[in-house]
């Protein structure tokens, strides 16, 4: 494991959003669904690209809280510009688990 300091950490914009839509992202080599994401007033709705489909269904998705990194550059993936990176964790079969507060915070609050 890498050692970074306090100052690279505090360079990651880890954000809560709520995700408004969410689409099977058909162009995408590995199953995938397109996520818009409602950061809040300040950064507005993102767009994702999310490998959640073995544990979420894109019903299951609308409302759900959500963090994302937000100040990565955007991403070319296929047809779709990716806005934000949406994390998760992997479980014992390699499935994506999404990292998600247990209760509601504002829309845009930063990970401290």
């Amino acid at each position: 494991m890498e050692t970074i300091s306090w100052n690279d950490f505090t360079k990651v914009e880890l954000r809560v959003g709520r995700v408004v839509s969410a689409n099977v992202f058909t162009e995408a080599r590995k199953p995938a669904y397109v996520l818009q994401i409602d950061f809040g007033e300040e950064l507005g709705i993102r767009k994702s690209s999310a490998q959640i489909t073995a544990r979420y269904t894109p019903e299951g998705l609308i409302g759900k809280l959500v963090v994302a990194v937000v100040n990565f550059p955007k991403k070319q993936i296929g047809p779709l510009m990716s806005e934000c990176l949406t994390t998760g964790f992997h479980d014992e079969n390699g499935e994506v688990v999404l990292c998600i507060p247990d209760k509601d915070v504002p829309l845009g609050t930063k990970l401290l």
